[in-house]
């Protein structure tokens, strides 16, 4: 018969767990996409509390009395999850998120089955409600995983850090790529393009977000210009890799042209219009770009909103082949 011990052990365990799952809920609201989204992470967060009381109250029930050090240590553990994975690409944040609650889910199970040899039916009735609500949690974040997998727009956006550690990376392995395609020529002028985009994302970027208004407007023109011309320098220099990713910042900038967009006439629909257009998108990357020059520009958030549920669709649609 299981000790209840045991049964203290683990729940502490999972109290602990379930601490640091609704501080990352909460820091996870700054980044959705949606509103919609930003409400179900505040549920979430609410949900994560309410389960700490539950197994708290199941803790006392067993004469295993809460430490006042367990919630700190979650609080505390989410806070330097966050602070670390600001340097971190923006899926492996999101896999360590998988990682806490696929452990709280494996915890669950386990509590289940305590419960069940120790024939402690209020602990197998939380070890079941544990289970679902990770089992749930589970299969959300592998589905944004898929979506970023696909091109996006995930539920989630990458922070400002996060996507800047990725861009830099991209751009600094610009001349690299050239050199893997043979062309020798395209060399001096790739690694010109390669500082030139560097200098632009890094150092523009961060003078815009000291500007306001319609001086950030020209700060930003003039980023997009830049990478414009380092993709035709590129390109006129035979630089295909290159050419390719610096086609790819401007496109996850939203800084591509009317006439680059999968969506012909984009400017010219109005909101209904171009919530319908997006659900016909088939193609994930389509989807993304669109919402990329949506957010850059006009930003409404019903269009948004229509192109992450887009994208969540076929995401689902992936997760579950």
């Amino acid at each position: 018969m299981t000790s209840t011990t045991t049964l203290i052990r683990q729940l502490r365990a999972i109290l602990q767990l379930t601490q640091t799952e609704a501080q990352v809920a909460r820091l996870r609201t700054a980044q959705a996409r949606t509103d919609a989204v930003r409400r179900e992470l505040t549920q979430n967060a609410a949900n994560a509390e309410r389960r700490s009381r539950l197994i708290a109250d199941q803790l006392r029930e067993l004469g295993g009395v809460p430490d006042a050090v367990t919630p700190l240590i979650g609080r505390v553990t989410a806070l330097l999850k966050s602070t670390v994975e600001q340097v971190e690409p923006f899926d492996e944040a999101l896999l360590q998120d998988l990682a806490l609650e696929q452990q709280l889910l494996g915890r669950a199970r386990y509590l289940k089955a305590l419960a069940e040899g120790g024939r402690k039916p209020a602990v197998r009735a939380l070890a079941e409600q544990l289970e679902t609500a990770h089992a749930e949690t589970v299969e959300w974040i592998s589905i944004v995983l898929a979506e970023e997998a696909l091109g996006g727009p995930a539920a989630l956006r990458a922070t400002p850090l996060q996507r800047a550690t990725g861009g830099v990376t991209k751009v600094i392995g610009l001349p690299v790529r050239a050199a893997r395609e043979g062309m020798n020529r395209a060399m001096d002028g790739a690694q010109e393009v390669g500082d030139l985009a560097l200098s632009t994302v890094a150092g523009v970027t961060n003078r815009a977000k000291r500007l306001g208004g319609a001086t950030r407007e020209v700060a930003v023109s003039g980023r997009d210009a830049s990478l414009s011309q380092a993709e035709a320098v590129a390109r006129r220099e035979g630089a295909r890799d290159t050419e390719k990713a610096l086609h790819e910042t401007r496109r996850e900038l939203g800084s591509l042209s009317e006439r680059e967009l999968p969506i012909s006439g984009y400017d010219e629909l109005n909101q209904q219009e171009a919530v319908r257009r997006i659900k016909e998108l088939g193609n994930s990357a389509d989807v993304r770009t669109i919402v990329n020059y949506e957010e850059a520009h006009r930003n409404r958030p019903s269009v948004v909103a229509a192109a992450q549920t887009r994208v969540a669709a076929l995401a689902k649609e992936t997760v579950g082949s």
